[in-house]
């Protein structure tokens, strides 16, 4: 689906063979809109085809040769939703772009993984899914509209007693943005979609804890610690803090041992959080080596820039507590094959899409 693209998206699609669905509407704007238009036409036109299941793809998406058979194999196993191997198609570009891929890398190895190990529901990343036809056929469409409907459709599903499974063997290449103001507005973007799946289904999961079967419990809990602001808890501390430090500073509150305790509280808070994720980039990128299609010198230094990448969230996180979030397109600009990255790793090319 074209959604209302400027570019010539569409135009590159259908010549080399999509059907395309062109989707024009500024009131009703984000992706869960273009899915369930999508679906809605596709279960219109083609519903005589029998279609089992609906995999949900980005443009600048780039698939291993074996993605489909290996997600098929998890589908014939009984999955009515699963996830995929997420990496990145552009991890060399910038230190941006490898905070990116080291933290779906991460999510994949280390979250994924280990829901699958531990049989319990793992959850879809906006994209590189499929969902049954069966969950759309019984909710009508896609019905998740909130900021991040990917997360929102995997709180409800874990909510209604379905586990999303994981496929590690089936990857795909996602392009990450490159310039800290797309950045910005993406993880904006996500944080307030957060808060907005936390408003809407924390309650449920508390109750799912208690209520739902046995096997199911856990997906809940686990799913409300995904979906709590805990970052908020590191803002929370810092601002408390800095307002402090500041009446300390100013008269106010002039005590030389406030000011010391508060500026100690400060630092301790933002290097202990530094660390914490340095430790994880160290680690996902030493476990996922053969996985990350970069150059050794910059998976090194990137280990080095990722705790900086996820300290930039402390601000975004605090900003979306009281700004509106609004849907703004992300520009792609990386043009490569699954061949491409496995032998070329800073291989890029020209064309150029949005998001």
């Amino acid at each position: 689906v074209a959604d209302n693209c400027t570019d010539n998206t569409a135009e590159i699609a259908e010549e080399a063979g999509a059907i395309v669905f062109r989707r024009f509407n500024d009131q009703l704007i984000g992706k869960g809109y273009a899915l369930d238009f999508c679906i809605k036409i596709i279960r219109e036109r083609y519903a005589d085809r029998g279609y089992e299941a609906y995999f949900v793809f980005d443009a600048d998406n780039v698939l291993d040769v074996n993605y489909f058979r290996e997600m098929n194999k998890t589908f014939d196993n009984g999955a009515q939703a699963s996830t995929s191997y997420r990496n990145s198609k552009n991890y060399g570009s910038n230190w941006i772009s490898a905070g990116y891929a080291t933290w779906f890398i991460r999510e994949a190895k280390f979250l994924s993984q280990a829901r699958l190990n531990l049989n319990t529901s793992c959850a879809i990343s906006g994209t590189g899914f499929f969902i049954s036809a069966e969950i759309i056929d019984k909710v009508g469409g896609w019905k998740w509209h909130l900021l991040t409907e990917d997360i929102e459709f995997s709180t409800s599903s874990i909510i209604d007693g379905v586990r999303i499974s994981y496929c590690p063997t089936a990857v795909l290449y996602d392009e990450q943005p490159i310039t800290f103001r797309d950045s910005w507005n993406q993880r904006f973007r996500w944080a307030k979609g957060f808060y907005q799946v936390f408003g809407n289904y924390a309650g449920k999961l508390v109750k799912g804890i208690f209520t739902q079967k046995k096997g199911h419990r856990f997906a809940c809990y686990d799913m409300l610690m995904t979906i709590s602001p805990a970052m908020l808890l590191t803002v929370i501390s810092v601002v408390f803090n800095a307002v402090i430090l500041v009446l300390g500073l100013t008269g106010a509150m002039s005590t030389g041992t406030m000011v010391a305790s508060s500026l100690s509280s400060i630092s301790f808070c933002l290097f202990s959080y530094v660390v914490f994720m340095f430790m994880l980039g160290v680690l996902t990128t030493f476990v996922e080596w053969d996985s990350i299609h970069s150059t050794t010198g910059k998976k090194i230094a990137y280990m080095f820039t990722f705790p900086f990448f996820m300290l930039t969230y402390i601000p975004i996180a605090l900003v979306a507590l009281v700004k509106k979030a609004e849907w703004k397109p992300i520009k792609h600009s990386i043009a490569v094959s699954a061949e491409d990255i496995a032998g070329a790793p800073s291989a890029a090319g020209n064309v150029s899409a949005t998001d």
